[in-house]
């Protein structure tokens, strides 16, 4: 059944007022607050997973955070040299997913702690181990993203 010729055309029109009041700002906007909560939400997911207990390794910390290096590393080289880029992937998954994924200042705020609890050893190499493994992840995303193009 079709609309009527003037419903149809409200419609449209309408559609078009939308369509012209959401600007590109406003949708990378949107897409970076979108990304943010499913990177939170998997953050929470993996802390709920590995929780801490005591002056342990913190697992759920050092996963999250490699596995963000990992995925920004491969993305970021991946929309740069492979697919055209576009307005919103970056913001989407990059700065919001990932963005909320990782989380330096817990990395701080555990290496601190680690300390204070008399585990000076195990903070230093959370912390060594942090950094070698994250630019191996960095380096191992791009190579990744490459390994298509370049063989």
């Amino acid at each position: 059944m079709a609309l009527p010729e003037a419903t149809s055309g409200l419609l449209e029109s309408s559609w078009m007022a939308v369509n012209r009041s959401i600007s590109a700002a406003r949708l990378r906007t949107t897409s970076v607050l979108v990304g943010g909560a499913a990177g939170a939400l998997a953050r929470a997911g993996v802390a709920e997973a590995l929780p801490q207990h005591g002056a342990q390794w913190p697992w759920s910390t050092f996963t999250v955070n490699m596995a963000g290096t990992l995925l920004l590393a491969w993305l970021t080289t991946r929309l740069a040299e492979h697919v055209a880029p576009t307005r919103y992937w970056r913001s989407l998954i990059g700065t919001g997913f990932c963005g909320a994924l990782t989380t330096f200042s817990t990395f701080q705020i555990e290496t601190i702690r680690l300390t204070e609890e008399g585990r000076p050893a195990v903070a230093l190499g959370y912390a060594a181990a942090s950094l070698a493994l994250g630019i191996a992840c960095a380096i191992g995303g791009t190579l990744v993203a490459r390994r298509r193009r370049y063989g």
